[in-house]
């Protein structure tokens, strides 16, 4: 009962910091009908910034790390990823009123990572000075491609059986449509940046000053975003909601207890546990839905985009994250 009422106190705490107030508020003022629009032009570039900021951290923690501590968590995200999209694929997938290829599509999205997500997460944990490998984001990756590249093959086996093709899916092109989504671009861009050159001043004086106001404009555009979704996810069958709900903590509680084992054997971080977490609990909402627009052209977008905005995404910050964190401050720092 204790602690129950402890992560209640928590959770209600995480309300009240600047990231999640300003997704709510997106929420609520959309639901009032408020007219307030930001620029897409605008909303590419805040996200590109602040994945640019992500990954010029990550690149100049990766030049200072030892590659071996990061081979289990790279591991792991890879397994994560693939894992996501089996799951999805032999329980969604196969419920009454869902198609097949949009199942396989949903489940991909919500095995790749929100790089906004990613982003609110840094911010949390700065905030309340959790300390985490800072080449942690560079797990990204390891997630995000192999979720995309499996989801796109298993939905292409599965129509080209149904209409009796004996044509071989090909991999390299959906990796390669993967590389180059803007997001995993940004994010890819600013490792080997931070990796291979010296950042130092341009980081420090440009890119991490603007982070927490630009993430704040984000989370406000994704609560708006997440309100619109609502009226797409309305057209497909109710199994959506009921995924969009689960699926987030399901996938982030899974990718919890591998970095705890990661904890225990090669000393992974608590902070970096609860990204892990973070990652696998998110869904993509930048690269991954054009890319399995591309990939899975017969699925249908509001199923899967509906699926992740309106209720994935939500449900992974607001819920997801202060549930990790206290796991990993109750179990594993406390």
């Amino acid at each position: 009962m204790e602690a129950a009422l402890e992560f209640l106190t928590k959770f209600l705490t995480q309300f009240q910091s600047p990231t999640l107030a300003f997704l709510l508020g997106g929420i609520v003022i959309a639901a009032l009908g408020s007219r307030l629009e930001i620029p897409e032009a605008v909303y590419k570039f805040i996200v590109f910034m602040l994945l640019m900021r992500v990954g010029l951290d990550g690149g100049m923690s990766i030049r200072e790390a030892n590659l071996a501590d990061m081979l289990l968590p790279a591991l792991f995200a890879m397994l994560i990823g693939c894992g996501i999209v089996l799951l999805g694929r032999y329980t969604l997938a196969l419920l009454p009123s869902v198609r097949t290829e949009d199942g396989i599509a949903t489940a991909g999205l919500f095995g790749a990572v929100s790089g906004s997500t990613l982003a609110a997460a840094i911010v949390v944990m700065e905030s309340e000075g959790i300390e985490y490998e800072h080449w942690a984001p560079a797990l990204y990756p390891f997630m995000d491609i192999p979720a995309l590249v499996l989801a796109i093959v298993l939905a292409s086996m599965y129509l080209k059986r149904k209409d009796g093709s004996v044509e071989k899916v090909r991999v390299w092109p959906i990796v390669k449509e993967s590389l180059q989504g803007s997001a995993l671009s940004a994010l890819l861009l600013g490792i080997a940046l931070g990796l291979l050159t010296r950042p130092e001043a341009i980081f420090e004086g440009f890119y991490d000053p603007l982070f927490r106001g630009l993430l704040s404009v984000l989370m406000l555009v994704m609560g708006m975003e997440a309100y619109a979704r609502l009226a797409e996810l309305r057209r497909v069958a109710h199994w959506y909601a009921v995924y969009a709900a689960l699926a987030p903590l399901v996938h982030g509680l899974i990718a919890f207890a591998l970095g705890y084992v990661a904890h225990v054997l090669v000393g992974f971080s608590p902070g970096g546990i609860v990204l892990l977490a973070v990652l696998a609990g998110s869904s993509s909402d930048i690269s991954g839905p054009p890319t399995l627009r591309a990939g899975i052209p017969t699925a249908n977008p509001s199923a899967y985009v509906g699926a992740s905005t309106s209720i994935g995404t939500p449900v992974a910050i607001a819920i997801g994250l202060p549930l990790y964190i206290w796991l990993a401050q109750t179990l594993i720092v406390g």
